[in-house]
C-alpha cells in the first residue's frame, strides 16, 4: 500500500499532539481533523477531541461530552488546549495573518476571515499551523496583520505574558517546520517525499534555517493506512492534499 502525500501531511500533523496527554485538542479544518482522530486513536488517546463546537468525540466521531461556551474560555487560558489553525500568511517568527492583505489595513486588498481569536489562542496555549499550499504568497517576509503571535511579539510581553505560548509545528503540503533555534525563527524540520530542500526553500519567502542533513518526513505504514481509511471514509484529508 503507497501512502498519498494527504496521507504524509496527515501523519505528520497528527505528531503535533505527541506528548499533550489528557488536554483539549481543537484542530481546524478537514485535514487537522483527521490528523487528530488518528493522534487521538494511537498514541495519545487520552486527548479530549473537540469537533461540531461544542462536543467532545471520540476517534470514530462519537459524542463523549460536552463542553458548553462558557467553559471553553477556562481551559483557554489555562493552557490545556493545543489548536491547529490555518493561516493567510506567515512569517519567520511565526507570526500568523488571518485578517487581511494588503499594504493599509483600513483599505486592504483582500478581506479575510478576521483575526478569528487567533490572539488569545496562540499567547495562551499550543498552537500549531496547518498549510495546504507551501508558496511565498503566504511564508512571507512580514505579514501585513498580525493575528496569531510569533515569537518575536511574545517575548517583549516577558516569562509571565508569554508562559503559555508556544508554536509546536508548521506543517504544508511540501514540509514540516518549527522554531527550534537560537533566534526562534522557522526552520525546516523535513521534507516530504518527493520534495526537495530546493523546492521549499523556493517556495519561501523567507531564509529558512536549514541544517546539513534534512530527513524526509516519515510516511504512515500499511496499518496506519487502514487506520486512516476507517477514521476518514469519505477522504476529506485529499480535500486539501489531492491524491
Amino acid at each position: 500500500m503507497s501512502a498519498t502525500r494527504a496521507d504524509v501531511c496527515v501523519a505528520a500533523l497528527a505528531e503535533t499532539f505527541r506528548g499533550d496527554g489528557e488536554i483539549v485538542a481543537n484542530p481546524i479544518g478537514a485535514l487537522p481533523r483527521v490528523a487528530g482522530r488518528l493522534a487521538r486513536a494511537t498514541f495519545e488517546p487520552d486527548l479530549l477531541f473537540l469537533e461540531r463546537d461544542a462536543f467532545f468525540v471520540s476517534a470514530d466521531g462519537d459524542v463523549e461530552g460536552w463542553n458548553p461556551y462558557r467553559r471553553m474560555f477556562d481551559v483557554v487560558w489555562s493552557g490545556r488546549r493545543h489548536v491547529v489553525m490555518g493561516a493567510s500568511q506567515l512569517d519567520r517568527y511565526g507570526n500568523q495573518n488571518l485578517a487581511a492583505v494588503g499594504a493599509d489595513p483600513h483599505r486592504p486588498a483582500r478581506q479575510l476571515l478576521g483575526f478569528r481569536g487567533a490572539p488569545g489562542n496562540t499567547i495562551n496555549h499550543p498552537t500549531s499551523y496547518w498549510v495546504p499550499r507551501h508558496t511565498p504568497r503566504v511564508f512571507v517576509e512580514r505579514v501585513d496583520v498580525v493575528c496569531g503571535i510569533g515569537y518575536d511579539r511574545a517575548a517583549t510581553l516577558g516569562p509571565q505574558g508569554a508562559r503559555f505560548h508556544e508554536i509546536r509545528r508548521v506543517v504544508s503540503d511540501l514540509a514540516v517546520l518549527d522554531f527550534a533555534t537560537p533566534t526562534r525563527t522557522m526552520r525546516l524540520v523535513s521534507v516530504h517525499p518527493g520534495v526537495t530542500v530546493d523546492d521549499v526553500v523556493a517556495a519561501t519567502g523567507f531564509e529558512l534555517v536549514v541544517g546539513a542533513d534534512v530527513p524526509t518526513t516519515p510516511a504512515p505504514d500499511d496499518a496506519t493506512l487502514d487506520l486512516l481509511d476507517r477514521l476518514d471514509p469519505e477522504g476529506a484529508r485529499f480535500s486539501e492534499v489531492p491524491a
